[in-house]
């Protein structure tokens, strides 16, 4: 055993001061040992030089053939793997287009401008239409305010008109009625309110004629008041239509109204 690994250790020590080179080809194109040792004997300069140069990658370069230009392989596999640092550019796509006639951009403006005008025209015309369409109908204004004629009402009855879809009792009252509505003791009412802060004129009361307990349309000169009484559940108010009985929680409302003239109102 001591015999062979002693064997062993001197051929490695013999072996490595000899140069070793390697050389790989295409088949056919072997090397022979008179050639590596040939080699074996260059001068130092010479090793040093071709160590260098097959220092990388040695093994893809063939024997006998310039360095840097690889045989064998296709075209485009050399020029993948030899790029060229000169860049060539689409002369197509970087190409200006001539100058155009000049006696023909007047009519060219002339076209650009009066489209710009039209397509201006257009948007406005869409902004009013836009804008109209979000405003109130003239019927619907129409029913905002409504104008009453009041000279045909005689004292002490009640006229109903239709405002806004709700029934609007406008009664003329009497001197009695007057001081009826007056000589009542205010705090002892569910809806406190003076009767002449719901009267503009003493003589002209308008309510709007909607029960405020669940909508119902009470009927006029009736209930134990004198003014208007509820046959859905039995509310009654007086004659400025202030709840004084029954469920209903609230007087009954009064709409926005004025006087335009002596006989004319205005509702709304």
């Amino acid at each position: 055993m001591l015999r062979i690994a002693g064997r062993r250790l001197s051929s490695l020590t013999f072996n490595s001061s000899r140069p070793i080179f390697f050389a790989f080809g295409p088949p056919g194109h072997g090397v022979s040992s008179d050639i590596s040792s040939s080699r074996s004997v260059s001068s130092p300069s010479t090793l040093l030089s071709r160590n260098t140069i097959r220092g990388f990658s040695s093994e893809s370069l063939p024997l006998n053939h310039d360095i840097g230009i690889i045989s064998d392989v296709p075209a485009t596999v050399a020029a993948l793997k030899n790029p060229s640092s000169k860049i060539v550019y689409d002369e197509y796509n970087h190409e200006r287009f001539p100058p155009g006639d000049p006696s023909k951009r007047a009519f060219a403006y002339f076209v650009l401008s009066g489209g710009r005008f039209v397509y201006a025209s257009l948007i406005r015309l869409l902004v009013l239409k836009l804008v109209l369409s979000m405003s109130a109908s003239k019927d619907v204004l129409a029913l905002a305010s409504l104008e009453v004629d009041l000279s045909s009402i005689e004292p002490g009855t009640t006229v109903t008109v239709k405002w806004r879809g709700k029934p609007v009792f406008i009664r003329r009252r009497t001197e009695d009625d007057i001081k009826l509505a007056n000589s009542v003791d205010v705090g002892s009412l569910r809806d406190p309110q003076e009767d002449a802060a719901r009267v503009k004129n003493p003589e002209w009361l308008v309510v709007i004629g909607v029960c405020t307990h669940l909508g119902c349309i009470p009927l006029p000169n009736a209930g134990d008041f004198g003014g208007w009484f509820c046959p859905c559940h039995g509310s009654h108010y007086d004659i400025s239509g202030r709840i004084r009985k029954g469920p209903a929680p609230y007087n009954l409302e009064v709409p926005t109204y004025s006087f335009l003239e002596e006989n004319k109102l205005l509702i709304g």
